[in-house]
């Protein structure tokens, strides 16, 4: 039988936060992890995937070793991107009596650091950063985190892998004698080598639910094909998922806003995010996202970090990326919170090859899903155009004598008679699979 949240040692006014939240029963993860926080003073290592409540984990006992009578940063929560941040800085919030709130700034990238510096001199307890700002900070000689007691790195794996740089400066500035509290769903080697450099000899590790990497109630599929009809082959299945929410993984910045800008064109209820987009624009389309108001998040894997948003039906890997571990962040975005997703990858003949080298890894069985036919491919992208031209905006520019023309033209048709023919003037213009079998048999009868 699940314990609650006092039985596990979390003060009553804390459950009662919780209780707001409708957060009643602890997770896999917080029924191991919160009692060693409050009662062992060990290192601690947790490997559990992504969604299964990380934050309060480590966030409610954290809350509960503030010393009110310290006047100094005891706590350094690192993150590896500002989404992530913020959304660890949200949920403590959301945790927090209004005494504890106060306790808590965010310092990530991203928005005006001058009012971070301001909060700073009110002494916080807890402070949450990513580690390129926190470096910044610490060179202005705006932050002091000699003396904290707890450092956490949370999504350790992505932090020290793109950020490792600034993590050894963030290290070498904190006190030797500190707890160091380590989350990441994977356990590369580098991982490991950060274990053995940076955290005490005698380390506890926690492992919940990793029985299978690719995350429970996630389907992994795989689709083969051409480059010239990638594009297409995608927008098919997003045609078959409309009106539920999805996230499309590229590799680069420059593959998301291309791959963005076409499913705008084709009318798709979409936006992008990735490193060099403004702050003010990440965080309108993520609420857009997280608010229901787009169905498709183009994303990089460095800024799709900290999305939290459980009804995620399915994942894109529209490039396979280029390490094991990437591929369980990106998965783990769907089926959160014991729900059921799709992982499919889009992959060319060439990356044929690779799928069973995942599979071997990560311990997957991955299916292969079944492309839709040149003919059905054809047909979603007529459909796509008679969205196209359902959602144009009429030409006010157009001269009243023109558009009487026109009207003069068609004014006999009937509504069903105007769209046979307008229908027929864009397959004749468009459609690939006619040509494909005119091509055909002309080659026969040569």
């Amino acid at each position: 039988m699940s314990k609650t949240f006092s039985e596990l040692g979390i003060h009553k006014d804390l459950e009662t936060q919780l209780a707001e939240l409708d957060i009643r029963i602890p997770t896999a993860v917080q029924e191991k992890t919160i009692p060693f926080i409050l009662h062992k003073k060990k290192d601690l290592v947790v490997l559990a995937k992504t969604g299964t409540g990380k934050t309060a984990a480590f966030g409610l006992p954290l809350l509960q070793k503030i010393k009110f009578d310290l006047k100094q940063i005891q706590i350094l929560i690192l993150a590896p991107t500002r989404e992530l941040g913020n959304q660890i800085f949200e949920n403590l919030h959301s945790f927090s009596t209004e005494l504890l709130k106060e306790k808590i700034i965010s310092i990530c990238g991203g928005t005006p650091i001058k009012p971070q510096i301001e909060a700073i001199k009110n002494q916080p307890s807890i402070v949450i950063a990513t580690p390129g700002r926190l470096v910044d900070l610490m060179k202005r000689q705006a932050i002091d985190i000699t003396k904290i007691t707890y450092l956490v790195l949370d999504e350790a794996d992505e932090m020290v892998s793109a950020l490792k740089e600034e993590v050894d400066t963030i290290i070498k500035e904190i006190p030797k004698n500190r707890r160091t509290l380590l989350f990441t769903a994977t356990m590369p080697g580098y991982i490991k080598q950060l274990v053995q450099n940076y955290m005490s000899k005698h380390v506890e590790h926690i492992e919940t639910d990793m029985d299978s990497l690719g995350h429970k109630g996630i389907d992994h599929q795989y689709v083969v094909v051409e480059p010239i009809e990638k594009l297409n082959v995608l927008m098919h299945f997003l045609s078959t998922k409309d009106g539920v929410r999805g996230i499309i993984f590229c590799k680069t910045k420059a593959a998301v806003n291309k791959l963005a800008k076409n499913l705008a064109i084709n009318k798709f209820s979409s936006g992008a995010i990735h490193g060099s987009l403004s702050q003010g624009i990440r965080d309108r389309v993520m609420g857009q996202f997280r608010d229901g108001n787009i169905d498709i998040l183009v994303a990089t894997d460095l800024a799709a970090r900290g999305i939290d948003v459980k009804e995620v039906s399915y994942v894109v890997n529209y490039h396979l990326p280029d390490r094991y571990d990437t591929y369980v962040h990106r998965s783990g975005r769907t089926a959160r919170a014991g729900a059921t997703g799709l992982s499919l990858s889009v992959i060319q003949p060439e990356e044929l090859e690779e799928i069973p080298e995942f599979e071997e890894d990560l311990g997957l069985v991955f299916k292969a899903y079944k492309k839709a036919d040149a003919q059905s491919i054809e047909d979603n992208n007529t459909v796509l155009w008679a969205k196209k031209v359902f959602k144009t905006k009429p030409n006010r520019s157009i001269s009243e004598n023109l558009k009487a023309e026109i009207k003069t033209i068609f004014h006999h048709l009937t509504k069903e008679e105007l769209v046979d023919k307008i229908l027929a003037d864009y397959l004749a213009k468009n459609s690939s699979v006619k040509k494909t079998k005119t091509t055909s048999n002309k080659k026969k009868r040569n």
